[in-house]
């Protein structure tokens, strides 16, 4: 009996079973055998729970190891998992689970009371995680659960087909999509990143990254599994953190703002970073000038790639070769990428469109929105990415922009919609429009122009969000002005708005 996707990540860490998987800075190290004895526990636990093949289990824990174990744990169970940014509201959660209706729904222990009556509501069974640090695990916790279980290496079987796990995505309109991720999108990613990017044994990941979304939780800890490599876990990205295990390890993966944020640090210098072997950027385009400036100060040229929620990886820069700046690099092997006109035709090179994609990368669909899928596929399989780019002479692949207005800020994405409605609500408020100028520090930052219906303080548009949205998806400044820019049509030409704010944050 084979699970596709947790077979697959352990089979060479497993020959190796007293081989460290990972360091944490508390003092723990969980060897490769402890990782397959307590997934394997954790996974008993689940199944305990009700947890059958196919059901989803939903996740919004603070970064933990333990919270990486219940991933594939879940997996192992036959599960689907359904991790959710730690940022999202109560309300926030209420349309997640309402939509997916898990089994299963893991929370933090201080969310528990806030949460329980949004977790009856859709039908799923609320459980806090129990993070063991030094000490016992939390009495009625999975963890605790976890530890009276049996500690059997059986998996429910698989296969490459199964879906292993749904990641929401927001909608332009507002409505969040679940995207479907098999064990075979996830397995075959991680493989050719193993390769792509010489992982190998050998390998100790910093891992700084959140475990919610693709990057942190599927880029960097599967390649890191499929190759029998290590990492470092760290709870979250921390400057002081960071420079003191910088030394310890062989790779690094972030997002642009931990290179600005390590580029404003004296301590980086080559002395510190210049025994990595590779550093690589995602979730939000590098700016060419973060790109030279690491390079001056370290010796390293960060590798950009190219990915999101759907398709997991789909290009970057050579390993062996020039990481070209403010380019994302080529199509990983077994991706295929095009840029096609508004009439679906592919375009000559060098001429800006749409991207798309296809492969055994790219996901099944958008959970229970068949429609919404079939619209977002071509008839010959290639996924519509919604993000416009170029190919040069060389087949480097550069990301111009987007075709849906979507703001990423400190690598998370922010759909204007969502934002604008709630906006919207507040008394005394006519109309919104969202957009995302540069940032120097997030890439972009969110904001919000307004048309008010009487004078109002900044700070009583502000206020009223932080209740509704997640912090990255706030907007970090406010804008009134007397009338939004519309065209003949009544179309709101953010192009404008974000040409007249584009220097907002660096005044």
């Amino acid at each position: 009996m084979t699970n596709h996707l947790f077979d697959g990540l352990l089979k060479k860490g497993l020959k190796t079973p007293e081989k460290a998987f990972a360091t944490l800075i508390d003092g723990r190290i969980f060897t490769y055998r402890d990782l397959d004895n307590d997934t394997a526990q954790m996974a008993n636990a689940l199944i305990a729970l009700g947890v059958e093949p196919g059901d989803r289990v939903a996740v919004q824990v603070e970064k933990s190891i333990e919270a990486f174990f219940l991933y594939l744990a879940t997996v192992r169970a036959g599960g689907v998992f359904l991790p959710l940014n730690t940022g999202y509201t109560p309300s926030e959660i209420e349309y997640f689970l309402g939509d997916a209706k898990p089994r299963v729904f893991v929370c933090s222990p201080k969310k528990k009371d806030a949460l329980t009556p949004i977790a009856e509501k859709a039908g799923a069974k609320l459980e806090t995680l129990g993070v063991r640090r030094k000490g016992e695990a939390p009495a009625g916790s999975i963890a605790e659960r976890s530890a009276d279980a049996e500690k059997s290496s059986n998996v429910i079987e698989r296969s490459a087909g199964d879906l292993a796990a749904i990641l929401y995505t927001s909608g332009t309109t507002g409505r969040s999509k679940g995207a479907m991720l098999t064990h075979d999108n996830l397995l075959s990613n991680a493989e050719v990143l193993e390769d792509t990017w010489a992982f190998t044994s050998q390998d100790v990941l910093l891992h700084a990254l959140p475990i919610f979304h693709t990057h942190g939780l599927f880029v960097a800890t599967n390649t890191v599994l499929i190759a029998g490599g290590s990492v470092i876990f760290l709870e979250k990205f921390d400057l002081d953190t960071v420079f003191a295990h910088l030394g310890e390890a062989t790779s690094m993966m972030g997002v642009p703002t931990f290179y600005t944020r390590m580029l404003d640090d004296e301590r980086l210098s080559k002395e510190t970073a210049g025994h990595i072997r590779l550093f690589t950027s995602g979730s939000a385009p590098l700016l060419a000038e973060t790109h030279r400036a690491f390079e001056r100060r370290t010796g390293q040229r960060i590798l950009e790639r190219y990915g999101m929620t759907e398709t997991n990886m789909s290009t970057s820069n050579p390993y062996d070769g020039e990481r070209r700046a403010g380019t994302v690099g080529f199509p990983l092997e077994g991706t295929e990428l095009r840029i096609v006109g508004e009439d679906g035709k592919e375009l000559a090179q060098g001429e800006i469109g749409s991207i798309e994609v296809r492969g055994p990368n790219v996901f099944k669909g958008y959970w229970q929105m068949p429609e919404k899928t079939k619209s977002e596929f071509r008839d010959d399989g290639f996924f519509i990415t919604g993000d416009l780019g170029q190919i040069d002479e060389e087949g480097y692949v550069s990301i111009v922009g987007r075709d849906k207005d979507l703001v990423i800020s400190g690598g998370y994405n922010v759909y204007p919609k969502e934002v604008e409605l709630a906006i919207d609500e507040i008394d005394g408020i006519v109309e919104s429009a969202v957009i995302g100028v540069p940032h120097p520090d997030f890439g972009e930052g969110v904001v919000g122009i307004v048309v008010a219906e009487r004078p109002i303080e900044e700070e009583a548009v502000v206020a009223p969000l932080k209740e509704k949205l997640a912090k990255y998806k706030q907007p970090k400044r406010i804008i009134f002005v007397d009338e939004i820019p519309r065209n003949t049509m009544g179309k709101v030409q953010k192009n404008i708005l974000r040409d007249t704010y584009a220097d907002l944050f660096n005044r």
